[in-house]
């Protein structure tokens, strides 16, 4: 039977005049794995950090077994900004201690690319003071998964990770034998690695079994039979209900629950897209050409990220273009986004981009552009056009498209100021929307976006009647929304991939076993074995070293300490960094010293 690890019970806490949790009871056992959704501000993190003692229940109480250890990602890290990566995710572990530990290989590996952590100056030495919050929440993460947890509890973990991190950190939670609580609105992540869910509602938490996709099916089913939910929001669930029946590719988890009762929720729905109908209806407003890409070569810079790239993006097509970080995604929508603002007038560094005449491209940028705090959200939406065309005879106002969006009528007339990152998100998209582009740019529009408004803007999105390209780590959203996947992977090259995330994770798998370096020789044996006196002195020597390794790290951290307090002062810091230099020289030497003494040894015995 499972060890109950923590009980939550009759658990209440209200902000102002609002419930967020109303008497919710919960448990957390050995072996579970919890996914955690609901709207934003609906409690999932309020949730969470009561449950991790991080914050105090207004009612009730939280029982943690004895001895718990536990480990817990929040949104906001607490790592030390004067410290180094070394100091935060491996503290005093010499290097061939922490080498040879294969948990901690694997999550440097997984997160950071390698064990060298390419894209930070100083690898493991590179203080964390001036980072990006992507990276310092990478390094709160492997923190974490090095640690030995009974219970993990993360907050947006996937928040930063590419496609091949977050793949990675699903196969890594699966291995693990820690209980899991998870708040994330990736639903493929979901999907994977989650067997429980735990549905936040207005005050109330709903327990589901199963990954994402079955809790899908439960919770048709569960409001069919209640009937207690508004029509349009109904329609929504099923839906997405029909999509995960029938449409979405490499579906992993298998509905649980009465397949008869799946199939008689979505018989009168229809396909989610009709893709020829939209693609003529995008013929007519785009005309042939959208964007012809000839012989194009795009520059960051002195960097080179795309060379001599042939392409053709055509009325109608939805894109997905994924890629390692850097490879250049953005900057290829940029560039033919400022290719059409300039008539174009402004080209990449080599060859040219042809744009066709009808084309009116809207981008969603990863920035959250300011508005006029003092505006209203209606009259933030109504600066832009009153009413929107949507296609096929849709036509909505803004203050209905502002309620698709999660805007309902009081929340309309919110300020500005007033909204969280994630409304501003939702507000910036619906601005984008009401100009009435065909051609729509999305980079990265899932960030700070919950799952119910997801599913909103995917449905939108289903009837749009133009050309979509969509950059984004969200692997559902990506299935959901389009029809053909384009990756760059790194090597100034864009191709297409028929199986798309699947195929592109199997080529980046393969392009880095094949730039690993080649294992070495194995070394013949000697003709004479090492000596018992030999062995004896290899010991001996072995010894020293660890004890001067370990010397050497207790000098490292305190000159990263004075580096840390001399910031300001760049005469001191030089010194200071050529001292460090010849440490990590001396450290690399006897590393590999110690190598090789372990190898005779390994022979002698």
């Amino acid at each position: 039977m499972a060890v109950n690890l923590v009980n939550v019970e009759a658990v209440g806490k209200v902000y102002g005049t609002r419930a967020l949790l109303d008497s919710v009871s919960l448990g957390v056992s050995e072996g579970d794995r919890i996914g955690v959704v609901g709207r934003n501000g609906d409690g999932k993190t309020t949730l969470i950090r009561i449950l991790s003692k991080l914050e105090e229940a207004d009612t009730g109480r939280v029982t943690h077994s004895g001895g718990l250890r536990l480990g817990v990602l929040t949104q906001h890290d607490s790592l030390d900004s004067a410290a180094t990566v070394r100091h935060e995710v491996i503290g005093d572990l010499a290097d061939h201690e922490w080498a040879g530990d294969a948990r901690i290989r694997d999550v440097l590996t997984g997160l950071f690319g390698g064990l060298a952590l390419p894209g930070f100056p100083h690898g493991l030495d590179t203080v964390i003071g001036p980072l990006s919050g992507g990276e310092r929440r990478r390094i709160a993460l492997a923190k974490l998964l090095i640690a030995e947890q009974d219970l993990i509890v993360l907050d947006e973990p996937t928040n930063h990770l590419d496609v091949e991190g977050i793949a990675w950190l699903a196969e890594h939670l699966r291995a693990r034998r820690s209980a899991l609580v998870c708040v994330t609105h990736d639903r493929w992540f979901l999907d994977q690695v989650c067997t429980r869910m735990w549905d936040v509602q207005r005050g109330t938490v709903f327990e589901y079994e199963g990954g994402y996709s079955d809790y899908v099916f439960a919770r048709a089913e569960r409001e069919r039979i209640a009937a207690s939910e508004e029509a349009k929001r109904q329609n929504l669930i099923r839906k997405e209900l029909a999509w995960l029946r029938r449409g979405a590719p490499a579906r992993t988890s298998k509905p649980r629950f009465r397949i008869e009762a799946a199939n008689e929720l979505i018989k009168d729905v229809p396909m989610p897209r009709d893709t020829s109908e939209l693609m003529k209806f995008a013929s007519s407003r785009l005309g042939k050409t959208v964007f012809d890409l000839e012989d194009i070569t795009v520059q960051a810079g002195p960097k080179t990220l795309l060379e001599r790239v042939t392409w053709q993006l055509g009325p109608g097509d939805r894109i997905a273009l994924v890629g390692v970080n850097g490879a250049g995604k953005t900057s290829l929508v940029r560039a033919m986004t400022e290719a059409a603002a300039s008539d174009g007038e402004r080209q990449p560094a080599g060859g040219r981009i042809v744009v066709g005449k009808t084309v009116r491209p809207a981008y969603l940028s990863q920035e959250v552009h300011e508005l006029d705090p003092g505006l209203r959200v209606l009259e933030a939406v109504q600066q832009v056009r009153e009413r929107v065309d949507l296609g096929k005879g849709r036509e909505m106002t803004a203050g209905q498209l502002c309620e698709t969006f999660g805007f309902g009528k009081e929340k309309q007339w919110t300020p500005v100021a007033d909204l969280s990152g994630g409304e501003r998100r939702r507000l910036q998209l619906l601005r984008l929307l009401m100009d009435e582009p065909n051609v729509l740019f999305l980079d990265e529009p899932t960030n700070d976006l919950d799952i119910e408004t997801l599913t909103q803007l995917e449905d939108l999105l289903d009837g749009w009647p133009g050309t979509l390209v969509v950059i984004s780590h969200d692997r559902f959203f990506l299935e959901r929304t389009t029809d053909r996947v384009f990756a760059l992977l790194g090597d100034r090259t864009l191709r297409m991939l028929p199986r798309g995330v699947d195929e592109y994770l199997e080529r980046r798998r393969r392009m880095l076993q094949e730039a690993a370096p080649a294992p070495a020789a194995t070394p013949a044996k000697k003709e004479k074995a090492v000596s018992a006196a030999e062995a004896r002195a290899a010991k001996k020597e072995l010894q020293r070293i660890e004890r001067q390794l370990d010397k050497i790290s207790q000098d490292e951290t305190a000159l990263h300490t004075q580096i840390a307090d001399h910031a300001t002062d760049f005469a001191k810091v030089a010194v200071l960094d050529g001292e460090l230099r010849e440490l990590v020289t001396r450290r690399e030497e006897l590393e590999n010293r110690w190598l090789e003494l372990a190898d005779e040894l390994g022979e002698a015995g």
